[in-house]
């Protein structure tokens, strides 16, 4: 007989206390399962099982391998669920949370063609730029920019996000441009303040470089969203540093200008991130590699703007 099925008899056995019930669930008679764990504790050269006329126990040597094999047999399972779950169509109810620029201005065309390519699959989405706890809130994945805390969840980098200083043509007429990043501190800045430290700018010089500069910036206006800094940017209200897939479109048509060209902001990155089960489902698993095809390596938003290093 096959030792696996020896030992999912085994672990039946132990569980229902007895033998006749762990028979029944693997369609043996009781006699030949009685025969094949005898036969195991024949190999084994060890006695599992305390057998009277009214119970079935384990004995020390039988418990420590009980709980041995039961964990086996559970990854076993596991690794066959997994392997499984890969050949099958995603399919069900997928809850994702993304910020709400990025959501808006990239990400819902993406979702629409996902849902396109998987018919079966339905999505919800949370697109806000506030923190959303996966596991209390019950959500799939997320998609999140910028530096990532650590955490249990396991997160797949997508691209890197820049971020460029810029202001308008009319503003920088009106103040001119500084020149270095200590120039900042005296200018009207337009803060993003769902950053940790809204008014600390960090720039380094070219990478790889030593040269890091960190400038404590003041502004009259501060905003928890993107679109609204770049259009107030716009509007000669002051500089700003947003990461490209928010202004690129206004750099390469000459409405903002890129300033400081020789230093670059800190390394960023998007990523999905999803709780640490131990396999994807296919529908997660599905959503994250389109996410990969449509923004990685090189964003399609950075491809074209010639003010960014290596552009």
């Amino acid at each position: 007989m096959d030792k696996l099925e020896d030992l999912r008899l085994f672990t039946l056995v132990a569980e229902t206390r007895s033998f006749t019930r762990a028979a029944d669930k693997l369609n043996l008679s009781k006699s030949a399962a009685s025969r094949r764990i005898a036969e195991l504790e024949g190999r084994l050269g060890a006695r599992l099982l305390n057998r009277t006329t009214r119970s079935i126990s384990l004995t020390p040597v039988g418990q420590s391998f009980f709980e041995r094999v039961a964990q086996i047999l559970a990854e076993l399972d596991e690794a066959e669920s997994a392997v499984a779950n890969e050949r099958q169509a995603p399919r069900g109810l997928l809850r994702v949370a993304a910020p709400m620029s990025f959501g808006l201005r990239h990400l819902a065309p993406v979702v629409a063609a996902f849902l396109d390519q998987y018919p079966e699959v339905q999505v919800e989405m949370d697109v806000s730029d506030r923190f959303v706890d996966l596991v209390d809130e019950g959500y799939d994945l997320a998609v999140r920019i910028g530096r990532l805390k650590d955490s249990s969840l396991i997160a797949r980098r997508i691209c890197p996000i820049r971020a460029v200083l810029c202001a308008s043509p009319a503003y920088l007429e009106k103040h001119g441009a500084p020149q270095t990043p200590d120039d900042i501190a005296g200018r009207d800045c337009l803060l993003y303040t769902n950053m940790p430290t809204p008014d600390l700018w960090s720039f380094r010089t070219a990478p790889g470089a030593e040269e890091t500069r960190t400038v404590r910036v003041h502004g009259r206006l501060r905003v928890n969203n993107g679109d609204m800094l770049r259009e107030a940017a716009i509007a000669g209200q002051g500089l700003v540093h947003l990461p490209t897939f928010i202004i690129g479109d206004e750099l390469a048509d000459g409405r903002l200008v890129p300033l400081l060209l020789d230093w670059t902001g800190p390394d960023s990155a998007m990523h999905a991130v999803y709780p640490a089960n131990r396999h994807l489902s296919p529908k997660v698993r599905a959503f994250v590699d389109f996410l990969a095809g449509k923004f990685g390596p090189v964003p399609y938003w950075d491809s074209g703007l010639t003010v960014l290093k290596g552009g």
